[in-house]
């Protein structure tokens, strides 16, 4: 059995969804969803489908001596980024190497890195022009946003829609294809 852990910021949209597709998985199950914060609706989402959650702040997540026995406690053997908005330390990287991905609600390599993040792509999305927009699933690494690709999936823009508009479109990619995804990912790894 592999174990994975999601770590979210914040509502948890993304996490329901995962656990929802593993629940009854024969080889990979949700052990943990982890938040750097305590009103992360995630942590609700998690604990409603008796998922165990956890709490680090920043400061405690940027500690290998918490972090890393958290994740032992757990079996942690593959982590999912679903939306989560705190840097990757370089010895959580070190640890999980392509064993931990990340969701991107864009098209990377256009509109990544720091401070790209939720809204702030869509709105960039928009005031570029782009035609289409989509999601990318890629390796975590040392640079933000800038792991190898694993998958994208891409939808169509029409000129008058707006941030809101962009952002539900390319939620809808998420919702279809990220579980399957995290599957296809994990399976492959873990052989």
């Amino acid at each position: 059995m592999t174990h994975l852990a999601i770590f979210v910021s914040g509502s948890g949209t993304n996490c329901e969804n995962i656990i929802r597709y593993f629940e009854h998985h024969a080889d990979i199950r949700v052990s943990l969803v982890l938040s750097n914060r305590a009103d992360s609706y995630a942590l609700v989402r998690a604990r409603n489908l008796g998922i165990e959650t956890r709490i680090l702040p920043k400061a405690e997540f940027n500690n290998p001596d918490l972090l890393m026995p958290m994740l032992q406690e757990f079996d942690i053997d593959f982590i999912v980024l679903a939306g989560f908005l705190l840097f990757i330390p370089d010895f959580l990287i070190d640890a999980f190497d392509r064993r931990m991905i990340n969701l991107h609600p864009a098209l990377l390599p256009k509109f990544g890195g720091k401070g790209m993040w939720g809204h702030h792509v869509h709105e960039a999305v928009k005031a570029a022009g782009e035609a289409e927009t989509g999601m990318t699933v890629h390796w975590v690494s040392r640079e933000i946003d800038g792991g190898e690709i694993i998958a994208q999936f891409s939808t169509p823009l029409l000129p008058t829609d707006s941030p809101d508009d962009i952002a539900e479109k390319e939620h809808v990619l998420e919702m279809e294809h990220f579980p399957k995804v995290v599957e296809e990912v994990v399976l492959k790894t873990m052989q």
